[in-house]
């Protein structure tokens, strides 16, 4: 009878502590659900913050109306600093090249614009060879999208003028137009970088192409030349 009784003792004692251990492993459960539910929640609340910042306009390619800078001759740039020529004749810009969209006329400090504040909309840069004046405004917008832009005045020889556009024909990111108020004929000019040439067949030109268009200093790699305005 004894023996019967400390059987049945063993045996309501062994399914006690299965009955406990269950539970522990459902608590432990429920623990890794509460947890797994919080780390969804907060990263949800993260991505939501990611994403109400990235839909803030940025501060470097926001637009923006007159301010009343620069009245008269067009809104001041924004930029800061001043050329440095290197042994190859290249001027660099070694200040701040401002990035924020206007709808308004803007005062460069170069000419023509190797960079700074700018229209929405590039002008088409995609071997694109305009025979009348551009507006600056659009042009820079297209050097921000890593083209190469060709100026010549009426000083320019034709030879030149033909060969160059010819070049530019078939060079994507790249564009050409007249510019009479540059210090000299023909000038190549790239987001912060410009190289006055003396011909078509001046080694700098193949070099520069080959060195800014889509280059390194390209604020915006790959952007479209396309879809912009024609002139």
């Amino acid at each position: 009878m004894g023996s019967g009784q400390s059987t049945s003792t063993a045996a309501r004692t062994a399914r006690i502590e299965e009955m406990r251990r269950a539970e522990r492993a459902r608590e432990r459960r429920n623990r890794i659900l509460v947890i797994t539910a919080c780390v969804v929640v907060v990263a949800g609340l993260a991505v939501g913050g990611v994403v109400l910042v990235n839909s803030r306009p940025d501060t470097k390619d926001t637009t923006a109306s007159a301010d009343g800078k620069g009245s008269g001759g067009g809104r001041d740039s924004g930029d800061s600093g001043g050329f440095t020529t290197g042994k190859d004749g290249v001027r660099t810009w070694s200040g701040k090249l401002s990035r924020t969209h206007v709808t308004t006329k803007v005062s460069y400090p170069m000419h023509p614009p190797v960079g700074g504040d700018h229209n929405p909309v590039w002008l088409n840069c995609n071997g694109d060879v305009y025979t009348e004046a551009v507006q600056d405004e659009n042009a820079v917008h297209a050097l921000e999208h890593g083209a190469v832009w060709v100026t010549y005045t009426g000083k320019a020889q034709k030879a030149d003028v033909d060969a160059l556009a010819a070049k530019v024909k078939r060079t994507p990111y790249s564009l050409m137009s007249p510019y009479e108020n540059q210090a000299a004929p023909l000038i190549l000019s790239a987001w912060g970088h410009q190289v006055a040439v003396k011909s078509a067949k001046d080694p700098e030109v193949d070099k520069f192409f080959a060195t800014y268009v889509q280059g390194q200093q390209t604020p915006e790699p790959g952007a479209s030349c396309t879809g912009g305005v024609m002139k």
